[in-house]
């Protein structure tokens, strides 16, 4: 058993046993039908969590140039680079370019900016487009990114459009068709609903007859935030049967698919002690030295993440966990049920291996919280503990 009572809190501990399992069995059911898998990097860009997934030859998901940047030092492969987002800049676009990355295309504006961009440097632009499909992820408002409302993707009335503007012109590669319609999605039937529209899609606009050969289906392929420990690793077999099931596409179309969270999620967890524990009028406060800096998923949307106390074995009592930023949305779970917890215990806030680190404020010049390692019972990564108790 590891001894977290000897590093520094608050901090990222990541279980790369776990890691490595998760994206084997990925890699494994992925293969079975032929599918690549890129990483979306954006879940966690922790060079020793992106080294191991790049060790498993996957590629790289990126939304911004510096994820380009850091994927290349990381030693990803340049053709397994894909670049997407709504608002690239001039100069992501230029070092896309100059690095040869596959360009996610959102709109006719920023297609016709690439195709100039392109011109003007004498390169050929390899581009996708990514459309918007029009399917509901069934999953929370602001991670749904494939309806109409959304500011993502090439809406069908544009796509012949943009279809037309890529084979007129001779600065840009069109490689096929994106999609990604939202984040956290934990029913497979959304996939269903879009396998079946991207049958249409490809039909109707004769994508192939533009010379369309790659077919990116986007991730968004959600994990248990509830019960993490019993479903440590998603159906990733369920998963990629739909889309060999549904999918109907003329022979040779490469499939792709970006996932982030379902691959490093479970894999890490956030260790913080507790600072004090407030009786209020109602309700009792445990203040932690972890806040919505390190952790920032609940306060955004109300996410939920299961909380463990790893010192007592109390008896039950009923909490609001919280952190110490200025701000009243700093608030963990409300209601949470701990055993009896007091000052200087341990929690574990788990699932947090995506969206946890990535996120990360330096609002009230907080302190960054550092990775912990643990492999095969050994811990490595973090500092001494700072006992903030040595004065009492």
């Amino acid at each position: 058993m590891v001894d977290l009572s000897v590093i520094k809190t608050p901090c990222y501990l990541y279980d790369l046993d776990l890691l490595e399992k998760t994206v084997s069995v990925a890699e494994r059911e992925a293969g079975r039908h032929g599918f690549i898998i890129h990483y979306a990097i954006k879940a966690n860009h922790d060079p020793v969590i992106a080294g191991i997934i790049r060790d498993h030859g996957l590629g790289s998901d990126c939304v911004s140039g510096n994820e380009v940047r850091r994927s290349i030092e990381l030693g990803f492969h340049r053709n397994g680079i894909v670049f997407a987002g709504v608002g690239k800049s001039d100069e992501e676009i230029q070092l896309a370019l100059g690095e040869d990355i596959l360009l996610n295309c959102e709109s006719l504006e920023e297609l016709g900016i690439i195709d100039e961009i392109a011109g003007k440097s004498g390169r050929v632009a390899r581009v996708a487009l990514r459309v918007n499909p029009s399917v509901e992820a069934d999953t929370h408002h602001y991670i749904t990114t494939g309806t109409d409302e959304n500011k993502f993707g090439i809406s069908l009335a544009h796509l012949q459009s943009a279809l037309d503007k890529c084979r007129d012109s001779e600065f840009l590669d069109f490689t096929g068709l994106h999609f990604h319609i939202g984040s956290q999605i934990i029913s497979l039937e959304p996939y269903r609903r879009l396998c079946e529209r991207v049958n249409q899609i490809w039909q109707a606009f004769n994508i192939s007859g533009y010379g369309g050969r790659l077919l990116n289906m986007g991730g968004g392929l959600g994990i248990d935030y509830y019960d993490p420990e019993a479903n440590s690793i998603p159906d990733f077999e369920a998963f990629f049967e739909v889309f060999a099931g549904t999918l109907d596409l003329p022979a040779g179309i490469e499939i792709h698919f970006e996932l982030g969270r379902s691959l490093v999620g479970q894999c890490g967890r956030i260790v913080t002690r507790v600072l004090y524990t407030k009786q209020g009028v109602g309700k009792k406060f445990v203040i932690t030295d972890a806040g919505m800096t390190e952790l920032m998923r609940p306060s955004l949307y109300q996410a939920v993440h299961k909380i463990k106390n790893i010192s007592s074995s109390g008896n039950p009592e009923t909490y609001d966990v919280v952190g110490p930023v200025c701000e009243s949305s700093d608030v963990f779970a409300k209601d949470a049920i701990l055993p009896e917890t007091g000052r200087g215990d341990l929690l574990q806030i788990l699932s947090c291996g995506a969206y946890a680190a990535s996120m990360t404020l330096n609002f009230n010049l907080r302190e960054r919280a550092h990775p912990v390692y643990i492999s095969e019972g050994k811990i490595s990564g973090n500092a001494p503990v700072k006992d903030f108790r040595a004065h009492e």
